[in-house]
Order: C-alpha cells, then structure tokens, then sequence
C-alpha cells in the first residue's frame, strides 16, 4: 500500500488561555471564519492597570469568508467581549488589506490586522 504523497497543510496552532479565548472571539465575531496569520502579545502596564497588548493579522479566503471578516470590521468598535478575568479596553481595526484576485490565483482575500489592549480585571 502506498502512502498519499500530498500530506494536507498542518492545522494553526491553538493559543490556550486569555489569547486563544481572544482569538476564539474573534472568530466567532467573523461568523466563525479566518486564519490567525499572526499573533503578537506583549505585557502592558501604567500605574493603576497591568495587561496585554495584542496585535493580529487575520486571513479571510473566499467570498464567504470575506463576508466573516466584513463583519468583523463592523462589529469589533462596539463589541463588548466577555473574556474571564479580563477587559478589553481598546480595540482597533489598523489595517484592511483586500485582494480581489492574488497573483498565485487562489482568488479574493482578505487580511484584517487589530489590536487589542487587554486589562487583568481587579
């Protein structure tokens, strides 16, 4: 018996704890769609709060999930997550990239990068 020589691409990494549930909301935002191509986090502090800074690019590839992230672009100003322990202070769409037919022709995408300040809840 031979062995299928395509092997399918590996499955991103699942962040555990504040970040994943941040991501997962997220997704959940963009009606379940997009590819976390990169998250950063980094610590945060001023005097009276402590937390974290996060910085993410998500990918949407396809009409549909190009819907996903066009709700997320409409919804996250005013969103109001529910992350245990914790409180996003700020949250901010920096960048919209839209192709609407990548050079490798694998069709529309589309890439969001926010950010997020996220205080530990007292």
């Amino acid at each position: 018996m031979r062995a299928d020589p395509i092997s399918p691409a590996p499955a991103p990494p699942i962040r555990r704890g504040h970040a994943g549930r941040l991501e997962n909301a997220l997704r959940n935002l963009a009606l379940g769609h997009g590819t976390v191509i990169e998250h950063r986090e980094r610590s945060w502090a001023s005097i009276t709060f402590a937390g974290t800074r996060h910085s993410l690019r998500i990918a949407f590839e396809g009409p549909e999930a190009i819907e996903g992230g066009e709700a997320l672009i409409a919804c996250l100003p005013d969103h109001e997550f529910a992350l245990p322990g914790r409180l996003v202070a700020d949250a901010t769409i920096c960048a919209v990239d839209h192709v609407l037919e990548a050079a490798d022709g694998s069709g529309p995408r589309l890439v969001v990068t926010c950010e997020f300040l996220v205080l530990e809840d007292a």
